[in-house]
Parts: C-alpha cells; structure tokens; sequence
C-alpha cells in the first residue's frame, strides 16, 4: 500500500477518486429522483382524476429505481469507505511510529473523523445543495424578491460563521491536543490526573457546544427573518392564493433547513483542518509527561 505523505481531506480524494466518485455520483441521481417525487405525485393524482393510470405506472417505477439505488450505494459505500478507514489507519501508525502510543491512539480516532466526513457529510451537503437549488428556481418562480431574501440569508450565515471560525479551530486544538494524552494518563495510574484530564476534555467540550448554541441562535434568527419577510411579500405584494402562499412557506423553511446543513459542514471542516494540521505534525511531543502537563492548571 501506498503510503499517504500528508492527511486531509484532499489526499483522501486523490488516493480514493474513484469510489469517492462512484458513491458521490449515486448520491446526486438520488437527490435528483427524490426532488421529481413531488412533481411526479402531483401529475399521477391529476391523471388518476381524469381516468389514466400512466403516470401512476411512472411514479411507481421511478420509486421502485430510487429504492435499489438507495440500497445499492449503501451496500458499495460500506466496503468503499470501510478500505479507505483500513489504509489510513495504517499510514497514520506508519508516519507516527515514533511518537507515543497515547498519541498514535488518538490520531487513529481523529484520522477515522476524515472519512466519515466524505462518507456521512458530503451526501447530506449534496442533499442540502439539491434543495437550495430546487428551491431558489420555485421561488424566484413566484417572484425575485423571495428567492432574494432566502440568497441574502444565506451569504448572512457564512458570515455569521466566519466570525467564529477562529474560536472553533482553537477550541478543537484544545480538545485534541487533551484527547492525545489520555491513554498515557491511564498508563501512569494516578487517579488525580486522570480527574483533571477528564475535567478539562469537558471544560473544551463545553466551550465548543456554548459557541455553537451562539452561532446557531444567530443563524435561526437570520432565517426567521427570511421566513417573514417572504411571508409579508406573499400576502401585501403578490396577488397569490392560500396554496401559492403555503407553498411560499414550505418551499422557504426548506431551504432554510438546506442552508442550516452548510454551518455543520463547515465546523466540521474546521474541525478536520485542526485534525490534518495535527497529523501532519510528527514532532516528538517532550511535554507530554503526566507530571508537566497539568502545571498550569
């Protein structure tokens, strides 16, 4: 095998391009049949009204499609992503041979975090991207203000973002660089340490969930801003029916909750940044000894 000369994300999708792809093309062709569904049940009702059947036949073959491919990618991205967690586990233990095993023992966890990220994230953030786009076309179908204000909302969470994304990449330094000395804490035996490890990893955990609880609350209000300012321009300037207007609606939380999956994808990347930064580190830590660790506690 190969050996990997630097971690992150990139290298794994250079190393790994053709599973990725595979895995990744199948996600869109899903999302593309899942975004069809509601256009195709719509047309299937009114062709059952007026005495047809084709459309029905239609639907269910398009379902029946969607269900094989659905279950075919999962079955594929468990032996896919399953290799790719083998092979990096193995470069990781092969590039830090020298460092401590407490050290080894955490960046074997963390290095498992990048390929769940293309395994479990990137299908949702291509969901997200499916629906944002979906969305954006059938507002700005109704009128160009709507599909506006849900685009302004959105430049307004990546902004709202950036603000923290310092904060959330040295909160994670913390709490890795914490995480790292644990098995050696556990080999020394001594209770005392052992507590106020345990104390800090919560303390940097804790510090993490109240940044993100802030940044989410800003977000949730910048979308409840979207949400009601669609809702005014439906009802006081367009000349709409109720349905048009529950349509506004739906179609306006959905891409709410589509935009809401791009902070979570970003953390994470800050995140997996701090991780590839850490293993492609491989200076001997002389600091890690269980008497120097807590002097400043």
């Amino acid at each position: 095998m190969t050996l990997v000369r630097s971690f992150g994300l990139m290298s794994l999708l250079r190393q790994y391009r053709k599973p990725i792809a595979i895995t990744w093309g199948l996600v869109l062709i899903e999302n593309i049949l899942l975004a069809l569904i509601p256009l195709m049940t719509g047309r299937a009702i009114d062709d059952l009204l007026a005495g047809g059947v084709n459309t029905l036949f239609v639907l269910a073959g398009v379902l029946v499609v969607l269900t094989l491919l659905m279950v075919m990618r999962r079955i594929y991205d468990t032996r896919a992503y399953g290799k790719m967690r083998v092979g990096m586990g193995l470069d990781v233990r092969d590039s830090h041979i020298e460092q401590l095993v407490s050290i080894i023992n955490a960046r074997l966890n963390m290095a498992r975090e990048l390929v769940d990220f293309l395994e479990e994230q990137i299908p949702e953030l291509i969901t997200a991207c499916v629906q944002i786009v979906i969305a954006l076309i059938v507002l700005a179908s109704f009128h160009q203000w709507l599909a506006l204000s849900v685009f302004s909302m959105s430049v307004a969470v990546f902004l709202i973002y950036t603000l923290f994304h310092g904060k959330i990449y040295r909160l994670n330094s913390l709490l890795n660089g914490q995480s790292e000395k644990q098995v050696s804490l556990l080999q020394s035996g001594r209770k005392t340490s052992l507590l106020r490890h345990l104390r800090l990893l919560n303390k940097h955990e804790i510090s993490l969930s109240d940044t993100d609880a802030v940044v989410y609350g800003l977000i949730f209000l910048v979308a409840v801003a979207a949400i009601i300012f669609n809702l005014w321009i439906a009802t006081q300037v367009m000349d709409v029916t109720a349905g048009s207007i529950f349509s506004i609606v739906s179609y306006s939380w959905e891409f709410v909750q589509a935009v809401f999956m791009l902070p979570l994808a970003l953390q994470s990347l800050t995140r997996l940044k701090e991780i590839s930064d850490r293993l492609n580190s491989n200076q001997k830590e002389d600091d890690l000894s269980v008497g120097v660790m807590y002097d400043n506690v």
